[in-house]
């Protein structure tokens, strides 16, 4: 009976974090379409059309966590995380500002993998997947906040 109950109070502690994986996700939809709405001048067009991508990639993963969260016996969560308005619409502030939310959705994903090692295969290569994308995000906003030119990783500092 304690394995059992074990187990229960496991896939509930794994609910809760995909559940906090799917409203991170979920932020990021809300987040990198307002983003795509407040992008003006001359390069606005493939600006608009990246950040709209990102807001169907987010869109696609909180429906796997989604999908995740049902598979093992719970209720996707109605909520969403936190959202951040800085009034900054500069691009370079726009792309900061991705770079921390890809940062603390792959915190989340960090966390569930060390939650499900040795637990759940599925949810061991699905959360490194995300990680692997997340850090694929993070680079690509890296590369994209450098000078022309430039090499060296952002710092932002």
């Amino acid at each position: 009976m304690a394995k059992k109950e074990n187990a229960i109070k496991s896939d509930d502690k794994i609910i809760a974090m995909l559940n906090r994986i799917m409203e991170s996700e979920l932020a990021g939809v809300v987040r990198y379409t307002h983003y795509s709405l407040m992008v003006f001048g001359y390069n606005r067009l493939p600006i608009i059309s990246w950040l709209r991508g990102q807001a169907d990639e987010s869109l696609a993963h909180a429906h796997q966590a989604g999908e995740l969260i049902t598979h093992i016996g719970g209720h996707p969560s109605l909520h969403i995380g936190p959202l951040l308005e800085t009034h900054k619409h500069d691009i370079g502030d726009i792309l900061r500002e991705s770079l921390a939310h890809e940062g603390a959705a792959l915190m989340l994903y960090r966390d569930l993998l060390k939650e499900v090692e040795g637990v759940s295969v599925m949810l061991e290569e699905y959360a490194r997947k995300m990680i692997y994308t997340e850090e694929l995000h993070q680079g690509e906003v890296n590369k994209m906040l450098r000078k022309p030119g430039d090499v060296s990783v952002f710092s932002g500092r």
